[in-house]
């Protein structure tokens, strides 16, 4: 699950970064408007939520949130603000916000109004996937193996690992680029020119081999990755 936070409080900003990744989000962290249209105007990452703050420089929240639906994006994003009067809620919803949370706020409330938002989204569905013999269920977050007569495995992932294999069961028989999963699996800050992609399939190929399905992701080689489907 991927989240786009534009916050310029370096405080705020940190520590809702901080209680995002513990809940295995990736984020990237963008401190102005300008810097956060960048992003979402990118055509090599896509978000699955986004938070906005109302005061920012550069661009406002309410400025990025009129250009993103302009462009018929229906990224679910939730405001952050310190404004709470009736009126500043009205035009944040009527420019297009999904949801308004006023500061201060608790972060478990944070994170439950983002579970709200992932359920309302039809961006998050479907909610279990299935290559082959195997099933990932998105909400339990667990992955298993189907045999022949229909027993299951489980089988271990670690966070990344789980991240990646959902990423290509969402795109099978598709030609991946390492640079689409880098963007999209890993921060903006992430160097750009480390083996890291390549480093997770090995890993994950080898929890899949355990079970048999060690030949569904094959390598394009000089491009990227395909799931075999």
């Amino acid at each position: 699950m991927r989240v786009l936070l534009v916050e310029d409080e370096p405080d705020l900003g940190k520590a809702i970064d901080r209680t995002l990744k513990q809940e295995k989000y990736i984020v990237d962290w963008a401190l102005d408007g300008s810097e956060a249209w960048e992003y979402l105007d990118s055509q090599w990452t896509q978000y699955n939520l986004a938070i906005f703050d109302w005061l920012l420089p550069g661009l406002s929240g309410l400025e990025l949130l009129r250009r993103l639906r302009a462009k018929n994006s229906a990224l679910p994003v939730l405001m952050l603000t310190a404004k709470d009067r009736m009126e500043d809620k009205v035009a944040g919803l009527d420019a297009g916000a999904d949801d308004y949370l006023v500061k201060p706020f608790g972060m478990a409330e944070l994170l439950a109004r983002l579970r709200a938002l992932q359920r309302r989204s039809p961006q998050i569905q479907p909610q279990q996937l299935q290559v082959e013999n195997l099933v990932l269920d998105c909400g339990n977050r667990t992955v298993c193996h189907l045999d022949p007569s229909g027993n299951s495995q489980i089988i271990s992932l670690t966070n990344k690992e789980f991240q990646l294999l959902e990423y290509f069961m969402k795109h099978p028989n598709q030609i991946i680029t390492t640079d689409q999963i880098r963007n999209q699996l890993w921060e903006a800050s992430a160097d750009s020119f480390s083996n890291v992609v390549a480093a997770q399939v090995r890993l994950l190929r080898r929890k899949l081999e355990s079970v048999g399905d060690a030949n569904l992701i094959e390598t394009v080689h000089g491009v990227g990755y395909r799931m075999k489907n």
